[in-house]
């Protein structure tokens, strides 16, 4: 079992009660692949630097840490990428927290 640390950009066009309902989907999602969520950190809306396209100019920023076996992660990318609310995710490996002192 591996620490991850997951980076979505939700599509822009969800409002903000709508980007609690997605972020809980995505919690629940991990969960039913064997991962444990740690927390869930909803950032602000941002620009996309580079347009790809004229529909989706921003996106809702989150950032989910959350422990799983590696072999979920292919899976669980595969799955968000078939999702229509989740415009991008990136998946990192996440070092465990320092003790503090």
């Amino acid at each position: 079992v591996k620490r991850y640390e997951g980076l979505f950009i939700l599509n822009s066009a969800a409002k903000e009660d709508g980007i609690k309902d997605t972020l809980d989907k995505i919690s629940a999602d991990i969960t039913a692949a064997g991962g444990k969520v740690e927390t869930v950190q909803k950032m602000d809306r941002k620009a996309y630097a580079r347009v790809a396209d004229k529909k989706h100019t921003a996106g809702f920023y989150a950032n989910v840490i959350f422990t799983s076996a590696p072999a979920a992660i292919a899976a669980l990318r595969s799955k968000f990428a078939l999702n229509e609310e989740v415009f991008r995710v990136i998946f990192t490996s996440s070092p465990e927290p320092k003790p503090a002192k």
